[in-house]
C-alpha cells in the first residue's frame, strides 16, 4: 500500500485531499445545520422583535392623543394569541383571570353555559354552546348544546373572545342579560337570563329497575373521583349487575379528575396520552391499583355533541380498551391541554398539546365516534320556531297552574288547543315538555328519563337483552 502511494503523483495526492477536504466540509455542515438554523431562527425573531418595539415607541412618541403603554402593550398581545387562531388560547386580561378563581372555587354569578368558539371560522365566527350545566338559569330556558349565542345585550359575539363573552354573562346574582339564540341554520329567537348563582356540580346516581346503575357525571372536577367511588358503593349496596355512565353535556373538567376517575375501572394500563412539541408535555397517564368495578361488568357509555375534552378521555378509554360499549353521538372534539400562565395582576392561557386515547386516535376536532349511532330526531326550522314560542309565551305554565295535576284526557285536550293555535310540533316532543315544565314547578329534578330519552332507552335494552357481550365484540378494534 505503501508503495503504491508512495507512487502517486502530485495531480493524484491533490484529488484525493480536495475529496477528502469536501467529505471533511460537508460533515461539519450538517454537524453544525441544527446551530445555524436555530440561529437563523432566532436572528428572525430578534428581527420582528427589533420592528415591534420600533413601531411601539413610534406610536407611543407620536400618536395624535396620548396613548397609555399598558394598552398598546394588552392590544398587541390580544392580537398575538388571536393570530394563533385557536379558541383555547387567549391573553386573559385582570378580569378574566379573576373569573378563573371563580370557577376554580366552585361558584361564581352567572347563567350556567359551557361555551366554546365556533370553530373554522377563523376567528370571526359565533359563540358555541357546548352544553348547559344542569339545573341552572340556561339550562331550564332550554338553551341546548351546539346552539349559537350570535347576540349578547344587543351586540354581535361574531368576532368576540370566548373571555368577553363569559365576562358578559357573568354577573351579580339577579340580574339579567339578553342574548339571542341560533338553533339549526336560520331560526333565532331571543332569550332573557336571570343570573343565578352557579354551583359547578360533579355527580348523579340511581337505581334503574334495582339492577343497572345509573351513573351520570356532569363535570370532571377534583372531587368527581370520590363521588364516583361512592355512587359505586351505592350500586354494590343494591346488587347491581351492569352500569350506565351518562357523560352527554359533559364539557370535561381538569385532569386529574378524570384520570382518577378512570382508574376506577382498571388496574393497570394506559387511561391517555399527551403529544405536544415541546417534549416536556408528551406524557402517558396509566392506571394504577384502586379498580372498584370488576371486568366483567356490561358498562354502556352514553355520549353526545356536548362531550367534550375530560368526558371524551373517559369514553375514550373504556371503549379502546374493550370495557364499555359506547352509544348516542360523536362528541365535541376538545381534546387539547392549555397551561395558564399569570402575568401580573393579568395573564395567557395556551394550547401546549393535544390528548390521544389507547388506540392513538387525537380526540382534538376529531371526538370519540359511538359504537352505535343513536340520536333524537332533529326538528325543522318551522318546528324549532314553534317549539321557541312555545317555552317562551308559557301556556304551558299557565295550563299546569290552572291544573294542577291534569288527566291524561285534559293533556290531550291541551295539545289539541295547541295545535289549534298553530303549534305544529310532535306529539312525543309536546308531551315530554308538559312533563318538564310540570317537575319544574314542583321542583323535581329527574336523575334519568326512561319515559322520553331515546339513547338511555337503547342502553336499558342492550343491557336488558343480553346483546352486550355481542356488541361488545362487534366493536372491538
Amino acid at each position: 500500500m505503501s508503495k503504491w502511494f508512495g507512487r502517486q503523483n502530485r495531480g493524484e495526492r491533490a484529488l484525493w485531499m480536495g475529496v477528502t477536504t469536501v467529505l471533511l466540509a460537508a460533515l461539519l455542515l450538517v454537524l453544525a445545520s441544527p446551530t445555524v438554523f436555530a440561529q437563523n431562527e432566532r436572528s428572525e425573531s430578534e428581527r420582528y422583535m427589533r420592528m415591534f418595539q420600533q413601531v411601539f415607541q413610534f406610536i407611543e412618541e407620536n400618536y395624535v392623543d396620548e396613548v397609555e403603554a399598558e394598552k398598546l402593550i394588552e392590544g398587541a398581545m390580544k392580537g398575538m394569541f388571536d393570530a394563533l387562531d385557536d379558541p383555547h388560547s387567549a391573553y386573559l386580561t385582570e378580569s378574566d383571570m379573576r373569573g378563573l378563581g371563580d370557577t376554580t372555587a366552585g361558584e361564581f354569578g352567572g347563567v350556567g353555559l359551557n361555551i366554546s368558539k365556533q370553530p373554522g371560522q377563523e376567528g370571526k365566527g359565533y359563540i358555541e354552546v357546548v352544553s348547559p350545566i344542569e339545573d341552572t338559569p340556561a339550562h331550564r330556558a332550554g338553551i341546548q348544546s351546539g346552539d349559537l349565542i350570535v347576540e349578547v345585550e344587543g351586540e354581535s359575539t361574531s368576532g368576540m373572545r370566548i373571555d368577553e363573552v363569559v365576562d358578559r354573562l357573568r354577573g351579580e346574582v339577579g340580574t339579567e342579560v339578553a342574548v339571542k339564540i341560533q338553533r339549526g341554520e336560520n331560526h333565532r329567537f331571543d332569550v332573557t337570563l336571570e343570573r343565578g348563582k352557579i354551583e359547578v356540580p360533579t355527580v348523579r346516581k340511581d337505581m334503574i329497575d334495582d339492577d343497572i346503575g345509573f351513573l351520570r357525571i356532569i363535570q370532571f372536577t377534583p372531587y368527581t373521583a370520590d363521588r364516583v367511588a361512592d355512587a359505586i358503593d351505592y350500586f354494590e349496596e343494591n346488587d347491581y349487575s351492569s352500569m350506565v355512565i351518562d357523560v352527554r353535556s359533559n364539557p370535561g373538567g381538569v385532569l386529574n379528575g378524570v384520570i382518577n376517575t378512570a382508574n376506577l375501572f382498571f388496574s393497570d394500563g394506559e387511561i391517555v396520552g399527551t403529544s405536544g412539541r415541546n417534549p416536556r408535555e408528551n406524557q402517558v397517564f396509566t392506571a394504577r391499583s384502586g379498580q372498584k368495578v370488576p371486568d366483567d361488568l356490561p358498562i354502556v357509555v352514553l355520549i353526545d355533541g356536548g362531550s367534550a375534552s375530560a368526558s371524551e378521555i373517559l369514553a375514550g378509554a373504556l371503549r379502546d380498551r374493550d370495557r364499555a360499549l359506547v352509544i348516542g353521538e360523536s362528541t365535541y372534539g376538545k381534546g387539547s391541554v392549555q397551561q395558564v400562565r399569570r402575568l401580573g395582576e393579568a395573564g395567557f392561557r395556551l394550547t401546549m398539546s393535544r390528548y390521544y386515547t389507547p388506540a392513538g386516535i387525537y380526540i382534538d376536532k376529531e371526538g370519540i365516534v359511538p359504537d352505535r349511532q343513536v340520536a333524537e330526531a332533529s326538528l325543522s326550522d318551522d318546528e324549532l320556531d314553534h317549539y321557541a314560542r312555545l317555552r317562551s309565551e308559557g301556556q304551558i305554565r299557565e295550563f299546569l297552574q290552572e291544573t294542577e295535576d291534569p288527566s291524561r284526557a285534559e293533556i290531550e285536550a291541551f295539545m289539541t288547543e295547541l295545535q289549534d293555535e298553530g303549534f305544529d310540533l310532535p306529539e312525543r316532543l309536546m308531551r315530554r315538555l308538559i312533563r318538564d315544565e310540570k317537575n319544574r314547578l314542583q321542583g323535581v329534578t329527574l336523575v334519568y328519563d326512561l319515559e322520553y330519552d331515546l339513547v338511555l332507552q337503547e342502553a336499558v335494552e342492550i343491557l336488558r337483552t343480553g346483546a352486550f357481550e355481542e356488541e361488545l365484540k362487534a366493536a372491538q378494534r
